[in-house]
């Protein structure tokens, strides 16, 4: 293990840099101080971990020509050598399964194992979506039970299980609102954004056709209802909002909102992917949204990915329910489910867009998000969202006195924490100390950092979404580790400044490692 640390700071001079024999982080953690090097410089070429009888005769004239002209570029090692790497590799990523991960742009919470037992069991981890429909038959009824949950904790007429991801089901509501307006012959050409939604938003708006317009927050953080109805008119399709913001509030005003822009012949589109924070104890659908994407890894715990896509189904309201995409399950008379494809089309769903995708979804997130919901029930899951909403106002009430919380005097938070470094880097209490010491010295404390620099309305955001499945002892070690993050910055401590010192890597220059990347292994030139 090498030390990274040459800054002069260590754990036995305390925080703050005075000598304290035997002091600690406030967590007691020494952030990841492993250090490891590349498989290439471990291994060499030309060795191997398997002996290899010479070759005692020629190759068969067929094979000759699939013969290497030189060794291959790759490092030689032994079975154990490899597994050492790699686990010690593993021991550097930071995880759901070591602590807390406070990332307020992605709720990231507790996986259950259940949900992994379930989807590895061969029923479901061995299908191909290329099977005959009647060998799939399970595949169906599951996804359909889902189908059945979602609408209801919703409150909506309709879901598409097909989109990959939450920008993918952004994508596949705004071509709903498009095919619906030019049934009706009155295709528009504006989205508007509020300021506290979520940036993917503009971006979806924008690809699928539209001019975006932003509009303005009030001082509370909350959607600007005099400004958004000052500019409603016959070009603008429709509202991309999200509810609760990123600002982790509630927009109050939200059923106002919708019936000013329905009025206005437009459509709400709402970004689920703070759904976590009201399951079970709102129906969107009633507030007057006609489609909101739901990310099943935020909501439904299922994890990011899950070794291949993702999963954001959509669902619709019965304005938009008949334009969804293809294929989709349905239950027919008498409970029997079955998949509408093209050929079914022409039929049963005539104003489809048609497909966002090859095939009808992620079978691995379904079984994993159906599972987690039938595990919860319905009053499990109301729990949920007013446990996350408890553990995220526990977080900013204990840091408000420390942290600069802008909207805490408006009232109570969602699901999410925000603070500002406006007491460090605005000519505070720290002249020169911004979020990002915050966030670096986290990690030095054996955390990952909270989300930083965003929301874009807040300077220097520190956003911080605890979930429901943080204890309050886990809370109260993370709450202690920014609470001494804190002081030391208003200290004047400078050593904060090149944190982290207990991390494989010391604080780098992420502008040009955004910008520059180096992402090939090169043999180095000249003498060793």
């Amino acid at each position: 293990m090498k030390a990274s640390n040459t800054s002069g700071w260590r754990p036995e001079m305390g925080i703050g840099g005075s000598a304290v024999p035997g002091a600690q982080t406030a967590s007691g953690d020494y952030g990841l101080a492993l250090e490891e090097p590349l498989i290439f410089e471990l291994g060499a070429a030309g060795k191997c971990g398997v002996d290899f009888d010479e070759q005692d005769a020629e190759p068969s004239p067929g094979l000759a020509r699939f013969l290497r002209k030189a060794p291959p570029a790759l490092p030689g090692l032994t079975e154990p050598e490899t597994v050492r790497h790699y686990t010690r590799l593993s021991r550097q990523n930071y995880a759901i399964d070591l602590g807390p991960f406070p990332l307020g742009s992605c709720t990231m919470k507790h996986n259950p194992r259940l949900n992994e037992k379930v989807a590895r069991l061969p029923g479901f981890a061995d299908i191909h979506p290329l099977q005959p429909h009647g060998t799939v038959r399970g595949a169906y009824e599951t996804m359909a039970q889902l189908a059945d949950w979602l609408t209801a904790l919703t409150g909506m007429a309709a879901v598409a299980l097909t989109p990959k991801a939450g920008a993918h089901g952004e994508l596949c509501g705004l071509l709903c609102i498009r095919a619906a307006q030019e049934a009706k012959g009155d295709a528009r050409q504006v989205v508007l954004v509020p300021e506290s939604a979520h940036g993917t938003n503009p971006a979806t708006a924008a690809f699928a056709g539209y001019r975006v317009e932003n509009i303005p927050a009030t001082a509370d953080g909350r959607v600007d209802l005099g400004a958004l109805k000052a500019r409603l008119g016959p070009d603008v399709a429709g509202v991309m909002i999200t509810n609760p913001n990123t600002c982790g509030l509630l927009e109050r005003e939200m059923k106002a909102i919708s019936d000013a822009v329905h009025a206005a012949g437009g459509y709400v589109y709402c970004d689920g992917a703070n759904f976590n924070a009201i399951v079970g104890k709102v129906r969107p659908g009633d507030l007057g949204v006609d489609a909101m994407h739901i990310n099943l890894h935020k909501t439904f715990s299922t994890p990011h990915g899950g070794g291949g896509p993702g999963s954001g189904p959509v669902v619709l309201s019965a304005a938009l329910a008949p334009f969804a995409p293809l294929p989709f399950v349905t239950r027919e008379a008498g409970g029997k489910v079955r998949l509408t494809e093209e050929e079914d089309a022409g039929a049963d769903h005539p104003q489809s867009f048609g497909r966002m995708c090859a095939f009808h979804g992620q079978m691995g997130m379904f079984t994993r998000a159906l599972t987690y919901i039938l595990s919860h029930g319905a009053d499990g899951l109301r729990q949920v969202a007013e446990d996350a909403v408890l553990n995220a106002n526990y977080v900013l009430r204990s840091l408000e006195d420390v942290l600069d919380a802008p909207f805490a005097a408006s009232g109570p938070c969602m699901h999410e924490a925000l603070f500002s470094d406006a007491d460090f880097g605005l000519g505070g209490l720290a002249e020169g100390f911004s979020t990002l010491d915050i966030a670096k010295g986290l990690i030095d404390e054996g955390f990952h950092p909270m989300t930083v620099y965003f929301p874009l309305v807040v300077h220097g955001a520190m956003l911080v979404e605890p979930t429901e499945t943080e204890s309050k002892a886990g809370l109260d070690r993370l709450i202690a580790s920014m609470r001494s993050l804190a002081a030391r910055a208003r200290a004047g401590d400078e050593e904060l400044k090149s944190a982290p010192h207990f991390a494989p890597r010391r604080r780098l220059d992420e502008t040009q490692a955004a910008r520059k990347p180096v992402l090939v292994w090169r043999e180095p030139e000249g003498p060793d």
